[in-house]
């Protein structure tokens, strides 16, 4: 069997001690457990199943302390928007000027802004694109309109008496 990690001396052992006892989370805790356990002398299993825990992630997190020290167990995660066209603030600005038109009833679905988006970015992009956008900023469809913006009643009720 392979020895334990060896843990890098950040701290002395009442320093580490007392890190532990010092975290504020339960998420931050469980890391600083891994750590002292390995430095007790645990193997990566062993802290894995005292925490139930994964083994990559005691290996991940004992990695992480010995490249960069306990800062390194505090980093954020790999969630967020990670590739966009144009920043949240310019998308809002884009929406806002197809507000007006919007409550008119004239931009009713995201093909009609499509060509537009595509306009302001200067590329192609896909309609999936555009549902993502409106969704990112709480835009919705409440409801179907009561008749159509062109539509005259006068001629929909005399073809409805002359149809056949």
């Amino acid at each position: 069997m392979k020895p334990p990690a060896k843990i890098k001396e950040w701290f002395t052992t009442e320093e580490l001690m007392y890190w532990v006892r010092e975290a504020k989370t339960v998420d931050s805790h469980s890391k600083r457990l891994a750590i002292w356990l390995t430095y007790l002398g645990l193997h990566a299993k062993q802290v894995s199943d005292y925490l139930q825990i994964s083994k990559q992630a005691v290996w991940l997190w004992v990695s992480q302390y010995n490249k960069l020290g306990p800062e390194g167990l505090s980093r954020k995660g790999r969630g967020g928007r990670r590739w966009f066209y144009i920043s949240l603030s310019e998308e809002k600005a884009f929406l806002n000027s197809l507000y007006e038109r919007s409550v008119r009833g004239e931009i009713l679905t995201a093909k009609q802004i499509l060509p537009e988006l595509e306009k302001l970015l200067g590329k192609k992009v896909s309609l999936s694109y555009v549902y993502k956008l409106l969704h990112r900023h709480n835009w919705r469809k409440l409801g179907p309109r009561p008749h159509h913006v062109k539509s005259d009643k006068e001629t929909q009720d005399d073809l409805k008496k002359n149809f056949l």
